[in-house]
């Protein structure tokens, strides 16, 4: 039996017909009825606007189940307990009067999560449509990304969402923050004390981000040109991966100590200058170029594009933090679309010893790199130096790993989805993996500088080719603080 007890809910999907919903959010849910993590009373509400006959979209949330589930992961009888949750309601989620049928579902006792897995536009009509049926007290509200444009409009969209639910009740995702190995980060540095006493600007050189999707905007192209890769990937994703590597010990396990210290990472960013635009940030866009063996289009030539979009597909930046653990220390941040390879990493270069014994034409090879390991296998890898072995090596050395990976350690165990993980957590009740209103405004504001420099400089991204690293000047940005990429081919 899971050691793991969660209260009786009922838990609703704004949205509930959505390629989020279908693809992440009904699979996860699933999943924790097979593991045994939801309570035998929890109730589940798909809505969505759609009319019809309610059977036809459970048959759809069936089918969507057993296409992105692996038939040997899937348990017939749970597939039918999870049915037997289900209830589909059709609603106008702008329509006040559509809130009576869904208050009637909720019973009186029960927390009822609401999770929108909408446009953020509409946060606020749902949570004032929630108030006017007397469905807040007992909600706690998950809100998906992005959360705005900018920092105007994601304080426009916090605020309207905080006229009816306090902070402790907003659960903010960002699905990076539940996947196992950044879950790892936090055991990894503080509880061993191997890496916590060398993870300061003493004994680390630099450190890498690197987010690399080998897709292209599949489809999204309405919403992906009104974002672009810094939004979309380097507000959220990447910056909330900089805090938990850079952010000091908190004073405990709990939400408001860990993001506290994340906050104060946010804070020491060193803001960029437009001046500073072309030897700190590099933006991209791809051209045509062969993907997987396969010639693929590029940007511009999507379906429905606008052929005169200057939005980028690629970021790269170097970051820097200003106090005393990490000074002088640059972080590099990589991420696009249409890469070489699908591939999310964190690599931490660690200095060379002051004192070097072994011959002269090995000393490229003194170094030692920490690397973590988010898709698609996720896990760790410690690069340390060794003897070569054989008798006629002498003191000839090596580089090679100690190392962790998930899937081969953990043979018999299934590794969750990030989104397993958050909707157990929210549950919970436990916010220790989601965003806090304050972490966003900050992001946002060390973003909106860049949006706002290239603006003013009029910077156009630099063509890359589809199944590339990404343009010839983000070698340049770290090749000329004297290092490179670490894997790039």
């Amino acid at each position: 039996m899971p050691s793991i007890t969660v209260e009786p809910c009922t838990f609703a999907l704004f949205g509930a017909l959505g390629d989020l919903a279908l693809r992440k959010l009904f699979p996860a849910l699933f999943q924790l009825d097979q593991a045994d993590l939801l309570h035998a009373d929890t109730q589940i509400l798909a809505l969505a606007r759609d009319a019809g006959e309610p059977q036809q979209y459970i048959a759809t949330i069936e089918n969507a189940l057993r296409g992105y589930i692996d038939a040997k992961n899937l348990d017939e009888g749970v597939m039918q307990r999870f049915l037997a949750r289900l209830s589909y309601v059709r609603m106008d989620f702008l329509q006040a009067d559509d809130y009576q049928q869904l208050a009637g579902q909720v019973a009186g006792d029960k927390c009822l999560i609401a999770y929108f897995a909408t446009p953020a536009s509409v946060y606020g009509s749902i949570c004032a449509n929630l108030a006017r049926v007397g469905l807040v007290d007992r909600t706690r509200v998950v809100l998906e990304k992005p959360i705005g444009h900018d920092l105007a409009s994601s304080r426009e969209v916090n605020n309207a969402v905080a006229q009816y639910f306090p902070e402790t009740r907003i659960y903010r995702i960002d699905h990076y923050l539940g996947k196992e190995t950044v879950q790892n980060l936090i055991a990894l540095r503080f509880a061993n004390s191997l890496f916590e006493t060398q993870w300061n600007q003493n004994h680390i050189s630099h450190v890498e981000i690197t987010v690399a999707e080998k897709v292209g905007i599949e489809g999204r192209w309405g919403y992906f040109d009104q974002a672009g890769q810094l939004r979309d990937m380097i507000q959220n994703h990447l910056l909330q991966l900089l805090c938990l590597i850079a952010m000091d010990p908190p004073s405990d396990l709990s939400a408001d100590s860990i993001r506290d210290e994340k906050v104060k990472v946010l804070k020491a960013l060193e803001p960029i200058t437009a001046e500073q635009l072309s030897q700190r940030v590099v933006r991209g866009q791809y051209v045509a170029g062969n993907s997987a063996g396969k010639a693929v289009p590029g940007y511009l030539e999507e379906e429905n594009s606008n052929t005169e979009s200057n939005t980028e597909t690629f970021v790269a930046l170097r970051a820097d933090i200003r106090n005393w653990r990490w000074s002088g220390v640059p972080f590099y941040l990589r991420t696009g679309k249409r890469m070489a390879e699908k591939m999310s990493q964190i690599v931490i270069h660690f200095k060379e010893p002051p004192h070097y014994i072994f011959a002269a034409e090995q000393r490229p090879l003194i170094s030692n790199r920490l690397i973590i390991r988010l898709q698609p296998d996720e896990g760790i890898s410690l690069q340390v130096m060794t003897k070569d072995q054989g008798l006629d090596k002498g003191m000839q050395l090596r580089s090679g790993p100690l190392q962790l990976s998930f899937s081969d350690t953990y043979q018999s165990a299934r590794i969750p989805d990030a989104y397993e993980r958050l909707l157990l957590e929210v549950m919970r009740g436990n916010q220790n993996l989601f965003v806090r209103k304050d972490e966003i405004e900050h992001a946002w504001l060390w973003c909106d500088q860049l949006i706002d420099g290239w603006k003013r400089l009029g910077d156009k991204p630099k063509p890359y080719a589809a199944g590339s690293w990404g343009p010839m000047a983000s070698i340049a940005l770290i090749t000329r603080d004297g290092k490179a990429w670490y894997g790039d081919l």
